[in-house]
Formats: structure tokens, C-alpha cells, sequence
């Protein structure tokens, strides 16, 4: 590694998330102190890492995310409120004023899977209210899970509601419905 050959940015994360094995961290720490760039972008990563901890933690930010980053939330003090959801299932849920976030963990059929989109339906009182995609959000082979974090504010100002979930395969053969997912949201 050098100025010339900066570090991955993944690496950078694995670094700044505690996930390199402690040779490749001790390594990756050795070159940060003689490289000013990768210094520089490791600092960035902070800053980063700072707002999105903030925005979460303000409940502003609504976005899917990785196991690691829901450990990551409760090492650093965050009340989770977490709903787990196979294909087909419906939960009833809510948001405590306590919670600093609600998860929402939906288990999928995801061999041989490249790319998974969201579609999330908000309904209330039986009419829509909104559809949103969310594209490429990221997914875990192995647990086959996708994690999605609502934003808490919004999810704090909403009346009961119904909010539909649907996961979808996208490939070069078009889309392939992975699960359907209800979650029946009731105020605290």
C-alpha cells in the first residue's frame, strides 16, 4: 500500500468497524500513519460514519443496512426494537417513545441472488398513501436477511397503518418475487 496504491475503501470500513482480522488492521494502520491521503479518507469515513450515527439516532433517516451495522447501533447505546418476518408473515408492531430505532428483519430465498429491490407500500385506512423502491439494498447470503430501518420520526407521526413490503429479485431474466411482508403499525 501506497499514495500511489491507495487502500480499498472497504478495507477502510473494515478497519473503522472493528472487522479486520488484527494483522491486516495493524498493516492498514501502519500505512494510514505515512499516507496523508488514505489518512484523509479514513477521517472523511468518520465524519460520515458521525452523520448517519446522528441522523439515525434523530430517527430522520430511513434505510436498509447490514447485520454489522445493526451491532454497531446497539454497542454504541441505541434502544432497537427489532420485528423478524418470513415470506407471507404479518407482524404487528409499533414504536416506543424509548426506542431510538425499530428494524425490520425479512428473511428471503436469496441463493444465487445479485440484486434485491424493495417495495414498500403505505396504506392507512385502507388508501394508499405512497409507494417507494428502494434499488440494489443490501442483503446477507448467509443469514438471508434484508434489513430495513424506517425513519423513527416519520414512523412516530403516523396514524395506524398497514405497510406492505415486497423483496424482488432483479436480473438479466427481469424480476422474481422473493417474499411479501406486512407490518401492522399501531402508535404507542
Amino acid at each position: 500500500m501506497s499514495a500511489e496504491h491507495p487502500v480499498a475503501f472497504e478495507a477502510l470500513a473494515g478497519y473503522w468497524l472493528g472487522e479486520l482480522p488484527a494483522a491486516e488492521a495493524e498493516a492498514l494502520e501502519e500505512h494510514l500513519f505515512g499516507c496523508a491521503h488514505c489518512a484523509a479518507r479514513l477521517e472523511w469515513l468518520a465524519a460520515l460514519s458521525a452523520g448517519v450515527r446522528g441522523a439515525v439516532r434523530a430517527g430522520a433517516l430511513a434505510l436498509a443496512v447490514s447485520a454489522p451495522f445493526v451491532e454497531a447501533m446497539k454497542r454504541a447505546g441505541l434502544r432497537v426494537r427489532e420485528y423478524r418476518l418470513r415470506p407471507g408473515e404479518r407482524v404487528e408492531c409499533t414504536i416506543r417513545a424509548d426506542d431510538d430505532a425499530v428494524i425490520g428483519r425479512v428473511r428471503a430465498p436469496l441463493a444465487g441472488v445479485t440484486r434485491v429491490d424493495a417495495l414498500e407500500r403505505l396504506e392507512i385506512g385502507g388508501v394508499l398513501q405512497r409507494e417507494t423502491r428502494l434499488e440494489d439494498v443490501p442483503f446477507d447470503l448467509v443469514s438471508g436477511e434484508v434489513i430495513l430501518i424506517p425513519s423513527a420520526a416519520a414512523l412516530r407521526k403516523l396514524p395506524a397503518n398497514i405497510q406492505r413490503l415486497r423483496l424482488v429479485a432483479v436480473g438479466e431474466q427481469g424480476e422474481t418475487l422473493l417474499g411479501d411482508y406486512t407490518f401492522a403499525h399501531t402508535p404507542s
